[in-house]
């Protein structure tokens, strides 16, 4: 997990990050409900913006297509103040978005095990990178891949499996409050 830079301290936004199957729509709208604010999906804008579904997107572009996409819109989002955002799984591959999350908000890795992924993911025929015939090969690949990532953007890790989004959901606000009031307490030292 990084340090909340002094910028993190005063941001209003939270953003989720993890790898699909891990809630962050699920649980990014119970905790803008929570603590009221907006919640943003960044896959729902991309597909709202190219009227295409992801899919259908990698399948035109490419993966780095629709990376290119994702960062561009990934900092518009993080530069809105007061919300709540699921970011898709991948965005933590590149340097520049994970300095955008880190830097503009607080970032909330949401954690499940590999076993847990496989389990909610196993009907989904929405994500590109898993319509394989080793699912579980496939997430186990992504997973170890951008687990390290994950936590170094992270600035609270929670974990999801389990657990109702609500309880997940509580769980970050309360991790947010000490972690504000720690912020606070560095900055008046």
């Amino acid at each position: 997990m990084t340090e909340p830079d002094e910028t993190a301290g005063r941001a209003t936004s939270i953003f989720l990050v993890g790898p699909m199957g891990a809630g962050k729509s699920t649980v990014g709208r119970c905790l803008a409900e929570l603590l009221h604010k907006q919640f943003q999906d960044s896959d729902h804008e991309i597909e709202a913006r190219t009227g295409a579904a992801i899919p259908l997107i990698f399948e035109i572009e490419g993966e780095a297509g629709f990376r290119k996409r994702e960062s561009a819109v990934l900092d518009e989002l993080t530069r809105q103040r007061n919300v709540v955002l699921a970011t898709g799984g991948g965005v933590v591959l590149a340097e520049e978005n994970r300095r955008w999350l880190r830097d503009r908000g607080i970032v909330v890795y949401l954690r499940a095990p590999l076993e847990t992924l496989v389990k909610r993911t196993r009907h989904d025929r929405h994500r590109p990178l898993l319509q394989t015939a080793d699912r579980r090969g496939a997430l186990e690949k992504i997973l170890a891949e951008r687990e390290p990532l994950y936590r170094e953007a992270a600035h609270i890790v929670v974990e999801t499996s389990s657990r109702a989004p609500m309880t997940v959901a509580r769980e970050i606000a309360k991790k947010l409050k000490e972690l504000l009031s720690d912020m606070a307490t560095r900055e008046d030292a």
